[in-house]
């Protein structure tokens, strides 16, 4: 689950890269949880630990995404290796 969730924190910086905005709306020192509506194994895992922080007192933000689309091939058309010379 935490490659999962690796996965998941990794398109949300991407994410936060094309959109800066909803960095600043996510509260200092808060602890982000993801809810993937498409995992529902990994969803229940991220609501224990959500309950978990609320106990600890933690502020927690849940993302709730729901779902990542398949990872792209690469966008390079024909490359093609050139040996140099040394």
């Amino acid at each position: 689950m935490m490659n999962r969730n690796l996965v998941l924190y990794e398109e949300f910086v991407k994410y936060l890269i094309e959109q800066p905005a909803l960095a600043e709306s996510i509260p200092n020192g808060a602890t982000l949880v993801f809810l993937p509506e498409d995992d529902p194994e990994l969803y229940a895992a991220n609501l224990e630990l959500i309950e978990q922080a609320r106990h600890d007192h933690a502020q927690v933000a849940a993302i709730r995404v729901k779902e990542l689309v398949p990872p792209t091939r690469s966008r390079l058309i024909e490359p093609r290796l050139e040996p140099l010379a040394t």
